[in-house]
């Protein structure tokens, strides 16, 4: 067999191996801490060596698919959505603009994330939102705090949404967003006004969520990304302003 065709053949057969397995999760076939079949019946199963068998199921342990233990077998796990935002970060790092593009992500899902908030929200969810607020005003002057308190508002919106698949896309890109947060805080914080907008804004989508008005939470978390936006602009024409031209 030549290696070309060797590489097709083990591509093929770990592809089998991972369609499989997706599709045994989502019938519900198999859940988190079943076991798999033993190697040599999973093997003849799927039609695969056992060589590319093992380095499929490796793979797969690599992502927090399953976990291989000694003596046991393979078991179903839950994957940690960290290792998805540590391969996110990395894939996205290497795009253009990247920062701007994933605010444009941000925004899709929090405007659906609060939607949902307002029907899904519980009580504890409202303690913690207010938790969050109170933490935007503590650190209203720290622009490292202060972006950090402002993230954990919007993710705690997220999180409200009940919504396992809105929740772990906001996650995998949450290193990105952190950023964005603390690079445009430090951007805008010298900007007149802000104080009042970063409070007074965030309290009022806050009081939309527990008055479970949706579109009334939507329209302000719209406006909240423009008016952002169009502080950042004002804080980089301050800054321009600021500099002197060389003659």
């Amino acid at each position: 067999m030549d290696i070309k065709r060797e590489k097709t053949e083990n591509s093929s057969g770990h592809d089998r191996v991972v369609k499989f397995l997706r599709e045994q999760l989502l019938s519900g076939a198999l859940s988190a801490g079943d076991s798999l079949l033993p190697e040599r019946e999973l093997s003849a199963r799927l039609g695969v060596s056992r060589p590319v068998l093992r380095e499929a199921l490796r793979a797969l342990a690599m992502i927090g698919a399953v976990e291989i233990r000694h003596g046991i077998g393979t078991v179903v796990t839950k994957p940690d959505v960290s290792i998805f935002g540590e391969f996110f970060t990395f894939v996205l790092a290497h795009q253009p603009n990247v920062v701007d593009d994933v605010m444009q992500a941000r925004i899709a899902i929090e405007r659906q994330a609060v939607r949902l908030a307002c029907r899904r929200a519980t009580q504890s969810d409202y303690d913690r939102l207010a938790a969050c607020l109170r933490d935007i005003s503590d650190t209203i002057h720290e622009p490292e705090l202060g972006g950090r308190a402002d993230f954990r508002f919007h993710e705690t919106i997220v999180n409200a949404s009940g919504s396992p698949t809105l929740i772990n896309i906001y996650q995998s890109i949450g290193v990105l967003m952190q950023r964005s947060h603390l690079d445009r805080r430090e951007q805008i914080i010298q900007v007149e006004g802000i104080e009042a907008f970063l409070i007074d804004h965030h309290r009022a989508i806050f009081a939309a969520i527990v008055e479970r008005d949706e579109d009334k939470a939507d329209d302000l978390l719209s406006r909240h990304f423009e008016i952002g936006a169009d502080f950042r602009r004002r804080a980089t024409i301050r800054m321009v302003g600021s500099q002197p031209f060389a003659d």
